[in-house]
């Protein structure tokens, strides 16, 4: 029996330096779904997506993912894209998404390259690429290795036009495919909202 997807957090609360950041947050999301994480700065979005891919803990609640791989943690299930790029810049074009490949274990995958349109690219190092281009490199972790939750903190940064269709056509076709994605994003993804994480005082 296939269990759908569904991400549920109930009453979460994060604290960051002994400041509670925000506390009992819940919201519910099944496969097909995309939630806009909304907010002014500072309120806990990065902290909330931190908290989804593994990266930080909650000071109480509870989060669980259903479906997807059985027998793996949430983190192992996620996607997250950060601030930080996490690209190796002494490192190609190439050689980084073939080292995310075999980090996130996925398959060796020529249209990688043409995921966000890095073909021109390939064997040029990271550190001379510019800031559009670190954004699509990081990007193009998304469709290296499948995962089926998606955490997103402003995605969009640096991206030019065709590049923010791009971004939007992938995450469409993720949704599509039975995924999850939770977006932190001031900039319009073009994407229908099953519900909005609202966090701190609406603007």
């Amino acid at each position: 029996m296939v269990i759908p997807l569904r991400l549920k957090a109930e009453n979460l609360s994060c604290e960051r330096g002994g400041r509670l950041v925000f506390k009992d947050l819940s919201f519910d999301l099944v496969a097909g779904e995309f939630a806009e994480l909304r907010g002014p700065n500072g309120v806990g979005k990065s902290s909330l997506l931190r908290l989804l891919a593994g990266l930080n803990t909650s000071s109480s609640g509870r989060l669980s993912l259903e479906g997807g791989a059985p027998d793996t943690n949430l983190a192992e299930q996620s996607h997250y894209i950060g601030h930080a790029e996490a690209n190796k810049p002494a490192l190609t074009v190439r050689e980084n998404l073939v080292f995310w490949q075999k980090f996130l274990g996925g398959s060796e995958n020529a249209n990688s390259f043409s995921a966000f349109k890095l073909e021109a690219l390939a064997d040029d190092q990271v550190l001379l690429l510019s800031a559009g281009q670190k954004r699509r490199l990081a990007l193009t972790r998304l469709v290296v290795a499948h995962r089926p939750l998606w955490l997103l903190d402003e995605p969009t940064v640096g991206l030019d036009t065709a590049s923010l269709i791009i971004l939007q056509n992938h995450i469409h076709d993720h949704l599509k495919n039975g995924g999850i994605v939770i977006a932190a994003t001031h900039a319009e993804l073009g994407v229908k909202s099953a519900i909005n994480i609202q966090l701190g005082k609406a603007a």
